[in-house]
């Protein structure tokens, strides 16, 4: 294995251990501020109106999550370019 191939396996499995982080505090977060304000007093199941709410907060909060993550990977673009512009 060369040290190019070597770098790009380092660099595949940084990528998929940040892509595992992102997703476990993707999944605190969905629990942290749905699962509270859908599910008052949990029992064994959720009733039709938990569901509908968790539903609609996970939908509405991952939409967020990713436009957030979109313009954060814009601005890194932009920030990137402008230092190989410098150069």
């Amino acid at each position: 294995m060369d040290s190019d191939s070597v770098k790009r396996s380092v660099m595949q499995q940084v990528l998929q251990e940040a892509n595992m982080a992102n997703a476990r505090v993707l999944i605190e977060k969905l629990q942290e501020h749905c699962f509270e304000k859908c599910v008052p007093k949990p029992g064994s199941s959720l009733s039709s109106g938990e569901t509908t709410c968790m539903t609609s907060c996970m939908e509405k909060y991952m939409s967020a999550w990713n436009q957030v993550n979109h313009a954060y990977i814009n601005r890194i673009k932009q920030e990137s370019m402008k230092g190989n512009n410098s150069l």
